[in-house]
């Protein structure tokens, strides 16, 4: 028994060490990284942060122990092969993000090395998160067809203000680009035509930069784009018909420019359209867009900023998902309907104040499960509160009433504690309290009191007339 014992135990180790032998000749036939393209990644991390000794923390081949952010990939000269014929470099990602994505920190002085752009002709994904802050600018010249070219599929540059390009200069010819995250740096000029040359375009976010001219109509070659975020920018003129030809667009975000015009009829095509903000513009007095009921996958919609005017429209059956409503100082008129409350069950968000909106509250948002905001300040509102005390106290101070002369509320909401200002709002008068009440049939108290003064009115009136 011992014997056989030992027998197996033998032949596990001989097993064993057959695998571990096989594993390390698998991995010796792997390719490693050609020395140039290595000292290329060298050259680049030294531009990043100098301070930082690369090369004796990572001495060995990159590609089976690069620092994060650093990425290689197998390529295979011909389809049906069995072992990989060289590797490549295939991410660049510089900036820490968080404890999970630790790439390469940089530093107070980054810079970025002209080897970027001639080494990695198999790059796939570029970032830099917050690399270039200081004030001293950092120019990005990698000419008009960097090595990447067509290889670059996802390009990422956020919150680097320091760094300055001309975005006709940036996107290069890129030709299977799918996402471009452009936000927060010294980005301008216009937005070129030939960002349209790329139809595998699926994201563009070019937000917070130093963009001018108009949105160009080529963009709606792009039939695959899902995000179109062009917002906080100093874009001007009209917003082109054809975007409306972008059926696959979920999120669309031109705030914070200087568009005018009217907003197109052509976007109640955007079927799929789940965001929507055009808010802070220079929209003309057309009042706001019907279209905005025929979108059915829409949550959120802002059009805050614009002088729409005209009135707040009832049909708002089909927007079941819709959860934010920003409609602030645009001019409404007329009264906030009570179809807004009775259809859009899953609202969050609505946001009317600085308006000109006159009437009632309507008291069915009280139902609305999800409300957690409701701002009608600045308005000509009037008559009583509706809403309970559980319900103001829930809305917290998320519930926004000021800057209505005519509206007023009962005693038992002036000591709601909630952090909101029902407490600086004028007390309803006993009219109108006894008024509404009886309007309501909420006091059977009441109406028996108005029965029997009518009662005596009746008796006085017939001995008067039996007098005479």
């Amino acid at each position: 028994m011992a014997v056989l014992r030992r027998f197996l135990w033998l032949l596990l180790v001989f097993f064993i060490t057959f695998l571990q032998c096989f594993s390390i000749s698998d991995q010796q036939q792997l390719p490693v990284l050609s020395s140039v393209e290595r000292d290329s990644v060298f050259a680049v991390l030294a531009a990043v942060n100098s301070a930082v000794p690369w090369r004796r923390f990572f001495p060995d081949d990159l590609c089976s122990a690069a620092p994060h952010g650093v990425v290689c990939d197998y390529f295979y000269e011909f389809p049906n092969s069995t072992e990989p014929d060289a590797v490549h470099i295939t991410e660049l990602s510089f900036g820490f993000i968080s404890d999970y994505s630790a790439n390469p920190p940089c530093s107070s002085n980054s810079t970025i090395d002209p080897v970027l752009f001639s080494s990695f002709g198999y790059l796939r994904k570029l970032v830099f998160y917050k690399c270039f802050t200081s004030d001293v600018a950092v120019y990005l010249s990698g000419g008009d067809s960097p090595a990447f070219a067509a290889s670059l599929e996802e390009l990422v540059l956020v919150d680097n203000p320091s760094l300055v390009v001309s975005l006709e200069s940036l996107f290069g010819n890129f030709t299977n680009i799918r996402r471009a995250i452009i936000t927060g740096n010294g980005v301008y000029g216009e937005i070129p035509e030939r960002i349209s040359d790329s139809g595998e375009l699926e994201e563009i976010t070019l937000s917070r930069n130093r963009l001018t001219g108009q949105i160009p109509a080529s963009l709606s070659k792009l039939k695959k784009l899902k995000i179109l975020d062009l917002s906080r920018n100093f874009l001007d003129g009209y917003v082109p018909e054809s975007i409306g030809n972008l059926s696959e667009l979920l999120k669309l975000d031109l705030s914070s420019n200087r568009i005018s015009g009217r907003v197109p009829e052509s976007y109640r095509n955007l079927q799929k359209l789940e965001f929507l903000d055009l808010s802070f513009n220079r929209f003309g007095n057309f009042g706001i867009p019907k279209f905005l009921s025929e979108i059915p996958r829409l949550k959120e919609v802002h059009l805050s900023g614009n002088l729409l005017g005209g009135e707040i429209p009832e049909k708002w059956e089909k927007l079941k998902r819709l959860s934010t409503v920003g409609f602030s100082s645009m001019g409404l008129t007329g009264k906030i309907p009570p179809s807004m409350a009775v259809h859009l069950r899953s609202l969050n968000y609505l946001g009317l104040d600085g308006n000109n909106l006159e009437g009632t509250l309507p008291p069915e948002f009280e139902f609305l499960k999800t409300l957690n905001g409701l701002n009608v300040e600045n308005n000509n509102l009037s008559g009583r509160v509706p809403f309970s005390a559980n319900f103001c106290a829930k809305l917290e101070g998320k519930l926004r009433l000021r800057g209505n002369p005519d509206l007023c509320v009962d005693e038992e909401l002036k000591n709601v504690k909630n952090g909101s200002v029902l407490g600086k709002i004028k007390l309803c008068q006993q009219s109108v309290i006894t008024q509404q009440l009886f309007l309501s049939g909420c006091s059977s108290f009441m109406l028996d009191s108005v029965k029997l003064q009518s009662t005596l009115l009746m008796a006085v009136f017939w001995i008067f007339l039996l007098k005479f």
